[in-house]
């Protein structure tokens, strides 16, 4: 939430990376997107490059999960249907996304990835939490949840 004391929160459109200004306690009312008009939470993940990545980890008031994967990543595509399911659960307390580390290798260098899949949890701007390795559906929402206490 913002500090001015007003009772909104900033969520980022996982569709066009707009910037919209919520009222915190409809967050969980289905809000679309004030410019592409799009749903802000789908129940899954968003797909981020390195400009949506730096958009939402730095704008979003609600907590950002990113999962650094890759194509190539046998765990990482196992654990992808897991992810969504998490996101359906987590929305709108947090906003899952996942980020190619192919695609945007600076990133996933700044924040010294060098085993697939990673988990970081990231509020306010900073990464809180941190974990590598597969997990089941149920196994990440208990992490993130615990991440966010």
């Amino acid at each position: 939430m913002n500090t001015q004391g007003a009772s909104t929160t900033q969520v980022v459109c996982p569709h066009c990376n707009a910037v919209n200004r919520v009222p915190a306690d409809r967050l969980g009312d289905g809000p679309s997107c004030g410019r592409c008009g799009k749903p802000l939470f789908a129940g899954s993940p968003a797909e981020l490059d390195a400009e949506a990545f730096e958009r939402h980890v730095a704008r979003s008031e609600i907590p950002v999960v990113v999962d650094f994967w890759a194509p190539w990543c046998g765990p990482c595509r196992m654990m992808a249907p897991a992810f969504a399911q998490a996101a359906a659960q987590l929305e709108p307390s947090a906003r899952l996304a996942k980020l190619d580390t192919e695609q945007a290798q600076a990133v996933a260098a700044r924040y010294g990835i060098r085993s697939i899949p990673t988990m970081i949890v990231f509020r306010g701007g900073r990464e809180v939490a941190r974990t590598a390795g597969a997990m089941s559906g149920p196994d990440i929402v208990r992490w993130v949840r615990g991440a966010l206490r």
